[in-house]
């Protein structure tokens, strides 16, 4: 890594990035479930089902779930019957994803404070290995795509779903006032937080298009890897496999 690293626009050192992203997710991790109907329009609820069917969880598979904190994909898959842990970097996620679990009378969940870019796991531990909209907030990425590849087993699976940057001409235009301009505000008047909402949409705009994280992923040892563009790529979602 370089001497500096992104936290939006921003050039800070790895350790400035992520204690702002961990005071970023303390901020929001009440109101995650509007933060994130802000930042899509309510469509991440669509997105998060089409990628749990794409993962193609099975009864008695071992699954991690990291950036997984307040359970939105866990829920989905232990719905499947597979062995769940769900990791996060933030005790404040973990802390709403557990409350969230408890009102379900779910019990099977294994909640874990991890690190993703140096995870606690031995080798070969998962079945499949998820992340949804936590891969562009890791001070590390190539690190944690690394430490993916070594907990899966051979065979398994690797699923990423993530903002990106949208090809589709005029959309584009209408999604960057949408983002730029109106999510910070309505972050400030909803959530009373709008700069936690900016840094948000300021590390879509700083995070690798698909085709260049898709090239990261194959860096890390993983094979087939592929992408799906939503809207234009303004979501995507990413796989591989652990040949």
């Amino acid at each position: 890594m370089s001497d500096t690293v992104n936290f939006g626009y921003a050039e800070v050192s790895a350790e400035e990035k992520t204690r702002r992203v961990g005071d970023v997710f303390r901020s929001v991790a009440k109101r995650y479930d509007i933060m994130n109907d802000l930042m899509s329009a309510g469509m991440h609820r669509v997105w998060k089902d089409d990628f749990v069917r794409r993962v193609k969880p099975r009864a008695g598979e071992d699954i991690l779930d990291m950036a997984g904190g307040t359970g939105d994909i866990a829920f989905r898959i232990e719905k499947h019957g597979a062995n769940v842990t769900v990791a996060d970097i933030n005790p404040a996620m973990l802390e709403v994803g557990m409350e969230r679990a408890a009102e379900r009378g779910l019990t099977s969940l294994i909640w874990r404070e991890e690190n993703a870019e140096v995870l606690s796991f031995p080798n070969n531990s998962f079945d499949a290995y998820t992340i949804a909209f936590g891969i562009r907030n890791v001070t590390d990425i190539p690190a944690a795509l690394k430490e993916a590849h070594r907990v899966l087993r051979y065979g398994g699976r690797f699923f990423c779903l993530e903002f990106s940057t949208t090809t589709w001409p005029g959309f584009a235009d209408v999604y960057d006032v949408y983002s730029e301009k109106l999510v910070p505000r309505i972050g400030e008047l909803v959530a009373k937080d709008g700069e936690s909402y900016r840094y948000l949409i300021e590390s879509i705009r700083r995070f690798p298009k698909m085709t260049e994280f898709s090239a990261m992923i194959g860096a890390a040892g993983f094979t087939q890897v592929n992408y799906t563009p939503i809207l234009g790529g303004a979501v995507a979602i990413h796989s591989g496999w652990k040949a």
